[in-house]
């Protein structure tokens, strides 16, 4: 096993990987920008790197300062967590080339399944149903119009590299199609440097399923059967369950779909932690989306259901260790949810809303997990994506996991930033969410017939309140105490960092 691993990520994803690492007792090195010096995952690591301004483009992006950061600290491997650098292979080659150890698949699997379109092919020869639609990237409007054609509309226009809904476009009919090829190429190439799209009929209100894969450098592969993350908005995920409701009524839809999946990433010679994901149609046919190569945020509902540490078992895969489970092994007990908790405005169109944390009382109980990134002082940057934490709840049923979860949300006290604790205690109240009648247009049908909620006096008191905190407060964090009393700082100290 590795003696020392860098994380080069932030936030929550940051605070679980040091925390990792420490129930396995392996020293630990957070890196960090200029917005997340006094950060909860720089404060928790044992040892911590500074490696540029706040913008990520200047910091968690920039391949070279990693690297040296893990040189100079003297970090076997890197564990990338999710997004930023985590699905780079150029990333991956580049510690592969330094003697690093890169936690995560290889980067010929990551090059293979990084182009949607290449992922698709692959998918194609390992006999896995895919979405109908082109097998490559549009050429141009011509081609583009003839097979719309032949699909028939509904369309969807979809970005070859990327995800999360950027170069995503739904076409209707032949006359929006120039126009959005036109947006969908130039948001993708903004976003992800690939201005290539690719077109596929769109499966009217399908579900979300994704199927997590693990896999170690022997040849073993394994996988740890579905979470349903069909509640979204704007193409992200926002509420993921393990297992799907749907499995109540298909019972042998997961070990279809999970050998489909297993297909896929043999295909692509894939090792370490991975997710397929598909749609799936009112019939509950299923048909392969993507390959996400790396962990999820939604990986804890798995962890809470199977009683697997994904993290762990990354690190003991990067570290060369063999996989001893086997498919047999694997069983699922009760239900998980989990909410990702934002600092946004649900009732503005759930646009970022950084600020100082005044108050901050967290959930806790029998069966809840809580991975959080924040503490009360903390100023949310407007850099980053605006994921406070991971809110999880664990029941025998799955009535039980929401009502556990709700309970959850109802004690959760986050004061001085604008959240989404209440809007999601109002999706779990949805009678058609309570009987699992999930898709990914839900919350297009729920804001339909929603109506803003008015402030009462007890959210006017506490708006008040968050005031009177957040201007009392001192700006600085230093007299916040930090945990593990054991850490030891190779930067510039620990009163630099916590300035």
């Amino acid at each position: 096993m590795f003696k020392k691993v860098l994380v080069a990520n932030r936030g929550e994803i940051a605070v679980r990987l040091v925390r990792a690492l420490r129930e396995l007792d392996i020293t630990s090195v957070a890196i960090y920008s200029d917005a997340d010096r006094g950060s909860l995952a720089v404060r928790l690591a044992d040892e911590a790197a500074h490696v540029g301004p706040t913008p990520s483009s200047q910091s968690y992006l920039r391949i070279e300062r990693i690297l040296e950061a893990a040189k100079r600290h003297g970090a076997e491997a890197i564990h990338p967590g999710y997004g930023f650098l985590s699905e780079n292979a150029r990333f991956a080659e580049a510690c592969r080339a330094e003697g690093i150890v890169f936690i995560g698949p290889p980067p010929e699997a990551i090059r293979s399944l990084g182009s949607k379109t290449a992922a698709r092919q692959l998918a194609i020869a390992a006999g896995t149903p895919i979405v109908p639609g082109t097998g490559s990237a549009l050429s141009g409007w011509e081609e583009a119009r003839s097979t719309a054609r032949k699909l028939g509309y509904p369309v969807l226009l979809k970005a070859s590299a990327g995800g999360g809904g950027k170069g995503m476009r739904r076409v209707d009919r032949e006359s929006e199609l120039q126009a959005a090829l036109r947006d969908a190429a130039s948001e993708a190439g903004r976003a992800f440097g690939d201005n290539e799209v690719y077109l596929e009929k769109l499966v009217e209100e399908p579900r979300h399923i994704e199927i997590q894969i693990l896999g170690d450098h022997h040849g073993n592969l394994i996988h740890l059967g579905e979470r349903e993350c069909s509640i979204q908005r704007r193409h992200q995920k926002v509420i993921e369950e393990c297992p799907s409701p749907l499995m109540a009524t298909h019972p042998d839809l997961r070990e279809r779909m999970g050998q489909a999946a297993l297909k896929v990433a043999r295909a692509a010679g894939y090792a370490n932690a991975g997710t397929v994901e598909f749609l799936v149609d009112r019939d509950a046919n299923f048909y392969f989306l993507e390959v996400n190569t790396r962990l999820q945020v939604e990986h804890p509902v798995t962890e809470l259901v199977t009683g697997l540490d994904l993290v762990e078992w990354q690190l003991r895969i990067g570290a060369g260790e063999r996989l001893t489970l086997r498919q047999q092994d694997i069983s699922w007990r009760g239900s998980a949810i989990e909410c990702r908790i934002y600092a946004e405005d649900p009732d503005h169109d759930f646009l970022p809303a950084p600020g100082k944390i005044a108050r901050l009382s967290e959930p806790s109980g029998p069966g809840v997990r809580l991975d959080s990134g924040i503490f009360e002082g903390w100023n949310v940057p407007l850099d980053y994506d605006p994921l406070l934490a991971k809110l999880a709840a664990w029941g025998p049923s799955r009535d039980a996991a929401i009502r556990r979860l709700d309970r959850a949300l109802a004690e959760y006290v986050l004061m001085g930033v604008r959240n989404n604790i209440t809007f999601f205690r109002e999706v779990l109240a949805q009678p058609e969410f309570r009987a699992g009648k999930l898709s990914t247009s839900f919350l297009d049908r729920f804001f339909a017939r929603r109506s803003k909620p008015e402030p009462g006096p007890d959210a006017e008191a506490a708006a008040a309140l968050a005031l009177v905190l957040a201007a009392k407060k001192n700006e600085t964090t230093d007299s916040l105490p930090r945990a593990g009393s054991g850490s030891r700082w190779l930067e510039s100290g620990r009163e630099d960092l916590l300035r």
